[in-house]
């Protein structure tokens, strides 16, 4: 018996057009009144969760959401902190160190509720990024981005040929020290070491007193892919990677085709 789903959003719960399609929405809500709890499993930071998760409409119950790829764990009542990681000072140092001979790979990062970037000014990649999480991003110093603190998580922002060589050169060392995912062909990220979508759900699933077999995990891409590996039942989508669906269990339909309500109905109510 399902008792939690842990959902990915892009690619997943959201479309193309980054719409929630309504047969997703009418099958989440279903799970919620059936007692599933529906945790939000996404690399986004808040600003880029909550008008989302404002369509479910959860009518006030206290659901959960794992943001920046497992850094921080939020109550969605009022989107609180129930646990979180974070990057000390030495880490960020390591992390802009590491990005510094390479003028088209950019160091941002992500705190509570903004986005940073270790620039003089924001580039523009920055800024379509940023604007897809509905935030503005800010330029900082090593001196000032600790202003923001928390610092949950480090993403390198840069053009796939120039992150390419970044990460050919950089991401064996960075991996050494770093949980790392080369979420998206312009995104490299950085988590606390030990941290994924996968460590926080396995650490919320114990406190709800759930089994992995009494979870489930719906996910496209390669930052789901430790998500899917713990969840009892996991379904990828049908416009995941071909890592994802070898890694799954089961496969529903595409992101375009409400692949979400199909998992939820075929797995959890039954």
């Amino acid at each position: 018996m399902i008792k939690l789903i842990a959902i990915d959003m892009d690619g997943t719960l959201l479309n193309h057009d980054k719409k929630i399609p309504a047969d997703n929405i009418l099958a989440i809500r279903k799970a919620a009144e059936a007692g599933i709890k529906v945790v939000i499993c996404t690399g986004r930071m808040q600003p880029g969760v909550i008008p989302y998760f404002e369509q479910l409409d959860f009518a006030g119950h206290d659901e959960y959401a794992i943001l920046n790829n497992g850094c921080s764990v939020h109550h969605t009542s009022d989107w609180s902190l129930q646990s979180y990681s974070e990057l000390s000072h030495e880490d960020v140092a390591f992390l802009a160190k590491a990005s510094a001979d390479y003028p088209g790979v950019y160091l941002t990062f992500a705190d509570q509720k903004g986005y940073t970037v270790l620039e003089d000014k924001v580039p523009d990649i920055v800024a379509y990024d940023a604007g897809l999480v509905f935030t503005e991003a800010k330029p900082v110093t090593l001196e000032t981005v600790f202003d923001h603190e928390p610092i949950f998580q480090a993403m390198y922002l840069g053009e796939k040929e120039e992150l390419d060589l970044f990460q050919a050169e950089q991401g064996a060392k960075l991996s050494e020290i770093f949980s790392t995912v080369r979420s998206q062909t312009y995104i490299f990220e950085a988590m606390p070491a030990g941290v994924t979508k996968a460590s926080a759900l396995a650490k919320l699933a114990e406190e709800l007193g759930f089994f992995p077999d009494e979870v489930m995990a719906i996910g496209d891409a390669d930052n789901d892919l430790e998500m899917l590996a713990f969840a009892g039942v996991s379904v990828a989508m049908g416009n995941a990677s071909d890592k994802v669906k070898a890694m799954a269990k089961f496969e529903t339909a595409s992101c375009d085709q409400a692949g979400v309500a199909r998992a939820i109905e075929d797995h959890a109510l039954l």
